[in-house]
């Protein structure tokens, strides 16, 4: 029996020429503005436009283009290998983007052709929302539709608390601590995820809740291995736009951190692998800006890429979803299941 797995991330552009197009198919969707579409398409190609020229800098960092593709395929080839390192079956995995290649609707035919028995979708986003996994469970019933997909799919819509993902992080985030030139009691923890409009989150999207979530189990961990108490709370990056965003801004918490002659780690608890909003935005961007703050140190702690218990989490993950048949789950510290947000979040996607 073969099992195709599609793991997807957001995507990114390949070469300075990509990023318009790239950027228009991020403000062309309709989780991320949600007006009418000829009225989207005018805002998609002006936003597209003019923000450009900003983006082709940011990537020029990375010699013009993004490495989230080459990341996330080395993270599908060692979920590949995991699973079937062990058990019944065979496993394949694939790689979609949302806004960039390859896209959903392309790996879709691939994964036909391996004629697989069922596929599973699995999330390169530990936390739910509208705006990431809702948009690409959203393409992918489009493109099933159209291509009469008759393979059994079932999906993953989150996994915040995962076992695999919660210790990997803990573990950079205890290398980092042990790296520390400071002492424990003089450094703040920062746990930063990309942000929302507070609108999107007020209309029922539970990505804060569980963010929040995420990072009291990471600190639940590390209190099992330091015996210290220590400063931490969640902050939010990339906001974009005139919407007001939820908070309180990682830049803001920086900047008080230096008032306060606070260290800073900061962990990007939101994002799996590097790319331009850890790599650029946190590593260069807010490396500077703690610098003129007066931080006395910072510290970035990786993502989680292939770190042995990530993939192995998600590989637990892929199996219990594949022996609990349901159509979507929610991935919680000792497996897959029903629904783990609580009744106000109505944009969970997971049955109560």
């Amino acid at each position: 029996m073969i099992t195709a797995v599609v793991l997807y991330n957001l995507g990114g552009p390949d070469r300075p020429e990509d990023v318009e197009p790239f950027l228009f198919n991020l403000f062309n969707d309709p989780m991320i503005i949600g007006a009418p579409a000829p009225i989207r398409w005018l805002l998609a190609k002006t936003i597209s436009r003019r923000r450009a020229p900003i983006a082709r800098e940011i990537y020029a960092y990375l010699g013009g283009g993004s490495p989230l593709l080459s990341n996330t395929r080395a993270q599908a080839a060692a979920l590949e290998a995991a699973l079937n390192s062990d058990g019944p079956g065979e496993y394949k995995c694939f790689v979609a983007m949302r806004y960039w290649h390859p896209m959903v609707g392309a790996v879709m035919d691939e994964v036909i052709a391996c004629a697989p028995d069922r596929i599973v979708l699995m999330p390169l986003y530990p936390q739910f929302s509208t705006t990431t996994v809702g948009s690409v469970m959203r393409v992918w019933a489009r493109n099933a539709n159209r291509k009469d997909l008759d393979v059994p799919v079932t999906a993953i819509c989150c996994y915040p608390t995962d076992w695999g993902f919660i210790t990997a992080v803990t573990n950079l985030l205890g290398d980092a601590l042990t790296a520390a030139k400071h002492m424990p009691n003089d450094i703040r923890i920062l746990f930063s995820a990309h942000g929302l409009p507070k609108k999107i989150i007020s209309d029922g999207d539970p990505y804060q809740w569980q963010v929040e979530r995420t990072s009291a189990a990471v600190m639940r961990k590390l209190a099992d291995r330091w015996d210290n108490e220590f400063d931490w709370l969640c902050s939010y990056q990339s906001r974009v736009g005139p919407l007001q965003w939820i908070g309180p801004s990682t830049d803001d918490e920086i900047a008080r951190a230096g008032a306060e002659g606070k260290s800073v780690i900061i962990v990007p608890i939101a994002f799996v692998s590097e790319h331009s909003e850890t790599l650029v935005e946190l590593d260069i961007e807010y490396r500077e800006l703690a610098h003129k703050a007066g931080v006395p140190e910072y510290i970035r702690v990786p993502t989680v890429g292939t770190a042995p218990d990530f993939i192995n989490g998600l590989a637990g993950l892929v199996r219990d979803n594949v022996d609990a048949g349901c159509s979507i789950c929610s991935g919680v510290s000792d497996g897959v299941g029903g629904r783990i947000c609580a009744a106000e979040w109505s944009k969970c996607p997971v049955s109560t």
